[in-house]
């Protein structure tokens, strides 16, 4: 039962599998303590008694979204104008968030600047392409190693596909970056130290500014950042996650993007799976590909 002034006790429409949700629950995310009894699941779509459709997220609690129902914090929640498609939301939310958030409160992309992807055949890194595409990049260049899902991405907004692993990778990032703006990285380790020399050693204008905004870390968690990189180009690294953006400036982007999938503006990947199968969804690592979402 809700006891706090902001709490309601709402009924799970829908609550997407992902991979912040494992490493919490396993300890090994940076905002989870991976204790014993959890309830998994960091957002969802629900109804609570006033009728009303939200869109909520959690912070760091045993009582999470992958259950009949749950409890919120009203101010951590959107209400989500009728009608909407709960499993959609709930498996774009949390991805496309991890661009939206920066893109508009931390960098502020302006119309026609360029964008990088790094890991952009991930699920976020999909949704990353078409963000920066909706939020007004001119150029995005999509940079990942499934070569099947690279090759989908011109239709969702790329400019230019690089597949990472491949002996010219890093050359032609370099080249095909030299005037980019923002990097929104998802893979970081060894990968991205490659990339970022490669940037700077090519940049057009070396005074230019370049935003690297670290979101994920596939390949790593640490990377060696060249000096050289840092000195010969006008480069920052800052990191998009809970902790670099405060509640207030990741609240204050929810009911912008739940207007923009709700509009169909992006192409979301997923499939539901009714609750009793959860632990065969949560030992489903990939989902063929889609988001996963929970569902009654």
């Amino acid at each position: 039962m809700a006891k706090g002034e902001h709490e309601m006790v709402v009924r799970v429409l829908a609550s997407g599998l992902h991979p912040t949700v494992r490493t919490r629950a396993s300890g090994s995310h940076y905002t989870g303590a991976g204790q014993l009894p959890l309830v998994p699941g960091v957002d969802g779509v629900g109804r609570g008694p006033d009728g009303l459709l939200r869109y909520f997220a959690l912070g760091p609690t045993a009582l999470g979204a992958m259950a009949e129902r749950t409890v919120i914090d009203t101010r951590l929640s959107v209400v989500v104008p009728e009608p909407a498609d709960a499993v959609t939301l709930a498996a774009a939310m949390n991805p496309a968030l991890s661009s939206w958030v920066p893109l508009r409160s931390r960098v502020r992309l302006e119309a026609g600047q360029g964008v990088l992807v790094l890991g952009a055949t991930g699920q976020a890194g999909r949704l990353a392409v078409q963000v920066a595409r909706r939020l007004g990049a001119g150029v995005v260049i999509a940079a990942g190693r499934n070569p099947e899902q690279l090759a989908r991405l011109p239709q969702l907004g790329a400019s230019a596909l690089v597949r990472l692993g491949e002996p010219d990778a890093d050359p032609a990032l370099g080249e095909l970056g030299a005037g980019v703006d923002v990097v929104l990285d998802y893979v970081w380790g060894d990968t991205a130290a490659r990339v970022m020399a490669a940037l700077a050693s090519h940049r057009s204008e070396p005074t230019r500014p370049l935003t690297w905004v670290h979101i994920g870390s596939m390949a790593g968690p640490t990377a060696p950042i060249p000096g050289a990189a840092l000195r010969s180009a006008r480069l920052q690294v800052i990191g998009s996650g809970q902790g670099s953006n405060s509640p207030s400036q990741i609240l204050a982007q929810l009911p912008d993007l739940v207007l923009a999938i709700r509009q169909g503006a992006f192409e979301v990947d997923a499939r539901a799976v009714p609750l009793p199968e959860v632990e065969q969804a949560w030992l489903d690592s990939t989902g063929g590909g889609q988001r996963l979402v929970l569902v009654p």
